[in-house]
């Protein structure tokens, strides 16, 4: 029994650790509802109702919580945009490489 406390002591004290060194490396635009200072000091004095509302309620879920989602490469419009740019260019090449190629074999036919 003893063993089982000690465990689960040393278990809290790593979670509550791990809690304050994520609340200090968390951005501050992704912390919510209070304070970095103060989440430590909810985690310190809750240790296991601290963490709990930590990773719940105080941590955003991501950098862009409520923003934009992924798009797909061919549901861009940016990225279809960029890739009928790089087609005209490329046709745009091959044809003055062929132009060049008719004004070269025009100079050796005179």
């Amino acid at each position: 029994m003893p063993r089982l406390l000690v465990v689960l002591a040393f278990a809290l004290v790593a979670v509550d650790v791990f809690s304050i060194v994520d609340v200090i490396l968390t951005e501050r635009s992704r912390v919510r509802a209070m304070p970095k200072a103060l989440w430590i000091i909810v985690i310190l004095l809750l240790p296991v109702i601290g963490v709990v509302l930590w990773f719940m309620l105080g941590k955003a879920r991501s950098a862009r919580s409520g923003g934009t989602r992924t798009v797909a490469p061919d549901d861009d419009p940016d990225f279809l945009r960029k890739m009928r740019r790089q087609e005209e260019q490329d046709e745009r090449i091959r044809r003055l490489e062929q132009e060049l190629a008719d004004l070269d074999d025009d100079d050796k036919t005179n």
